[in-house]
């Protein structure tokens, strides 16, 4: 092979040239263009990662078998089994995209789109179930810690090993019929809770579709309150959600966390299964802002839009857990942290409505997650409107707003040509818990927002805040960049806006 190398210093004859490209099919020049080492090297090291965490698995279930009665430490177990068991899904999607390119496991025909996304949705997966164990004491902590720790330098380099990749296989997997042309075709089932319908909970018509379904499954959703915890399982891909408009269909629950329950665990609506859909409902967690974290709404669906969707809660209301997402003209509310996770998300002419929380309780929009240095996940907030909820109208002037703070090391979120009224406080962001962490390695940005809130002359200046001027800076989190949102949003048939509009 050295010999080989060292001849083609000499120009490449015709004849060689065309035994190269006919030699190798586009798909594994794709592989070859996107990977930084080979891709045997590649899957062997992505194989390596779900050993090891086939290891915590097996340790966590040995281990706990007998100790469900210790709500505690069950809890956190069973969300930890939940996240390794999407792991695996997701490393095994990265060694089929590797070695069979052209698969049905390949989501956007964009190699290095898809493979960072699903090895930066491991790391995520990890991160959470090491953060469900912080109130349990340090002995569960401490039995996974060094496997855990073995499992996230790993995926690290995976990560760095994935370049950048034009290329675009000739066929993607078809996504099927538009979500839009759906609303015009008969549901595959009705829910209704005057039981005029084929079921009258939300649970049991999700129970009904069927699993790894390459159709969209269309489930319509009478108006009505749905009193019900819903959990959609990563087996049930292509769900459709349609409602009767988010102030008429609504999902409603009021679970939050406790010593007996993670933050994880109380979502209101859980979705987990590839390319979920939703439009025109409201996800509600009615917990208030005395119960501390209480989900709304989390999704780890790869691929995930929310359409006219109403998301209400108070702390941690949307927890935009991992993978691509984009939200378009949805409402969402709460106080602390309250649009959070470390997902790649994009929220487009949204409505985001900051809400009265306890007294002297600091108000935080984002709490974006990013745990790798070469992670490449981050919130955009475009074209939104950022205000003050009429509970919190009488006291907008005492009470101290942000719009996010670093929960993790490497935190990404950025507004851009969005309005901010004055709910917002001169200063902008927020320290984690008053500690200088991450502020010179967190990207916080700001790009042509307007409002009486959007000036940022007593803007932080940590090394991390940026406000941007340069439209190619910026380009970095539009739909098109950061979600690849061309590839597959189009098949949605939901209005997106891919670069900065007119």
């Amino acid at each position: 092979m050295a010999v080989f190398w060292r001849k083609q210093l000499a120009p490449i004859p015709f004849a060689t040239f065309i035994f190269i490209f006919f030699f190798f099919a586009p798909c594994d020049l794709a592989i070859l263009h996107t990977l930084k080492v080979s891709p045997s090297e590649f899957v062997s090291s992505v194989r390596k990662v779900g050993d090891v965490l086939q290891n915590v698995t097996s340790t966590l279930k040995s281990e706990f078998s007998n100790v469900k009665s210790e709500f505690p430490r069950s809890d956190a177990v069973v969300a930890c089994l939940e996240l390794l068991d999407l792991s695996d899904d997701e490393l095994r999607w990265s060694v089929s995209t590797v070695e069979s390119p052209q698969g049905k496991h390949n989501s956007t025909g964009n190699l290095s789109s898809d493979l960072r996304t699903w090895l930066s949705g491991v790391l995520a997966n990890t991160d959470t179930c090491m953060d469900g164990f912080e109130d349990t004491g340090r002995s569960v902590k401490d039995l996974i810690y060094d496997e855990i720790k073995e499992a996230t330098l790993l995926l690290q380099k995976l990560v760095n090993q994935v370049g950048s990749n034009s290329f675009k296989m000739d066929q993607v997997p078809a996504l099927v019929e538009p979500l839009l042309q759906s609303k015009t075709m008969p549901p595959d089932v009705v829910v209704a809770a005057d039981g005029s319908g084929n079921f009258t909970t939300v649970m049991d018509a999700v129970n009904a579709a069927p699993v790894y379904s390459m159709r969209r499954f269309v489930i319509y959703i009478k108006k009505g309150l749905y009193t019900e915890t819903v959990e959609i399982t990563k087996k049930k891909w292509n769900i459709v959600m349609i409602g009767e408009g988010m102030d008429d269909t609504v999902i409603s629950g009021n679970l939050s966390r406790t010593v007996n329950l993670t933050t994880y665990k109380t979502a209101t609506f859980a979705v987990n299964g590839r390319g979920f859909m939703a439009t025109d409902i409201s996800f509600r967690n009615t917990a208030g802002p005395e119960r501390n974290q209480s989900v709304a709404l989390r999704s780890n669906s790869d691929l995930s839009v929310f359409f006219r969707c109403g998301i209400f809660g108070y702390q941690d209301s949307l927890y935009a857990h991992s993978l691509r997402q984009f939200y378009r003209e949805c409402k969402i509310s709460g106080t602390v942290d309250f649009i959070f996770g470390h997902a790649s998300a994009v929220f487009q002419n949204c409505t985001i409505l900051v809400k009265k929380g306890l007294d002297k309780q600091q108000n935080t929009i984002t709490a974006q997650g990013e745990t790798c240095p070469h992670g490449s996940s981050g919130f955009s907030i475009q074209f939104c409107n950022i205000s003050a909820d009429h509970d919190l109208l009488p006291s907008v002037k005492t009470t101290s707003t942000y719009l996010g703070r670093p929960w993790k090391n490497y935190s990404r979120a950025v507004f851009m040509q969005s309005y901010i009224s004055e709910v917002l406080s001169p200063k902008g962001w927020l320290e984690w818990e008053g500690s200088s962490l991450y502020l010179d390695t967190l990207y916080f940005g700001e790009y042509k927002n307007y409002g009486p809130g959007a000036r940022v002359d007593n803007r932080v200046k940590w090394p991390g805040y940026h406000v941007i001027n340069d439209s190619s800076q910026a380009y970095n989190f539009t739909v098109a960049n950061l979600l690849l949102g061309d590839l597959w949003l189009p098949s949605t048939g939901v209005t997106y806006t891919p670069g900065f509009g007119n």
